[in-house]
C-alpha cells in the first residue's frame, strides 16, 4: 500500500491538485461533494454526514461517526490515516470559512506531527506545513512570504537562513509572532528547529 493520503475536507472549495498514482483518498463529510466536483470517487467517506448535501454513490465506503463527538471530522480521518500507516498526508478544501474549523485543522496537523506524520495543508494560495525537531529546506517561491510559528509550546534551537530576516540558535513562543512574514534572500530556505514543532506557511503576497 502507498503511504500517501490525501484528505479532502469540508471546508470551502478550492482547486486542488488531483491524487497521485496509488494515493489514498478520504472524504470528510461536505469533502465528499468536493471530491465529486473534482471528479474524484474516493476510497473512503468519513463524518456523520450533516452538511454533505447529496447522496454517496452507491458502492463508495462509509465510516458514519456520531454527530455529538470530541472529534472533527477532519480529525477523525486524520486519526484513521495515521492508524493505517500513513506518513505522507496532505489535506485539501481546508482553508476558507469558520475560523474554528480552521484553526482545529492546524492543530490537527500539530497532533500528526508528534506522531511522526509528514501533514500539509495545500491551497491555490497558501500552503502548511509542520516541522518538529528536524530540518527542511523549502526552494524559493516568486510572490510568497514565508512564516514560522510555533504550534504546541515553545520552540526551542531555531535556525532561518537563506531568507531576508536569519535566525541563529533563537527560541519562538506561541504568543508572539516572531517568524512572520519573511521572505526568501537565496534559491532555498533552511529552516531547522532542535525542539519543538513548527507550522510553516508559504503564502502568495496579493
Amino acid at each position: 500500500m502507498s503511504k500517501q493520503c490525501l484528505i479532502i475536507t469540508g471546508g470551502e472549495f478550492a482547486p486542488f491538485a488531483p491524487p497521485v498514482e496509488g494515493e489514498y483518498v478520504i472524504a470528510c463529510d461536505r469533502g465528499y461533494e468536493h471530491a465529486r466536483r473534482a471528479g474524484i470517487r474516493p476510497d473512503l467517506v468519513v463524518g456523520d454526514l450533516d452538511s454533505c448535501r447529496v447522496e454517496l454513490e452507491s458502492g463508495v465506503p462509509l465510516r458514519r461517526l456520531p454527530v455529538e463527538k470530541d472529534d472533527t471530522d477532519t480529525m477523525s480521518a486524520l486519526r484513521l490515516a495515521l492508524s493505517e500507516g500513513f506518513r505522507d498526508i496532505r489535506l485539501v478544501c481546508a482553508l476558507g470559512g469558520r475560523l474554528d474549523h480552521l484553526l482545529a485543522n492546524l492543530q490537527s496537523l500539530a497532533f500528526a506531527a508528534a506522531r511522526g506524520a509528514s501533514v500539509r495543508i495545500e491551497s491555490p494560495d497558501t500552503e502548511i506545513r509542520t516541522l518538529r525537531n528536524g530540518s527542511l529546506r523549502l526552494p524559493r517561491r516568486e510572490g510568497y512570504s514565508l512564516s514560522v510559528f510555533a504550534v504546541d509550546g515553545i520552540c526551542r534551537g531555531l535556525c532561518i537562513r537563506g531568507t531576508k530576516y536569519t535566525l541563529e540558535d533563537a527560541e519562538l513562543r506561541p504568543d508572539f509572532p516572531l517568524g512572520a512574514s519573511n521572505e526568501w534572500s537565496a534559491e532555498e530556505a533552511e529552516i531547522s528547529v532542535r525542539e519543538g514543532t513548527l507550522l510553516i506557511v508559504e503564502s502568495r503576497i496579493p
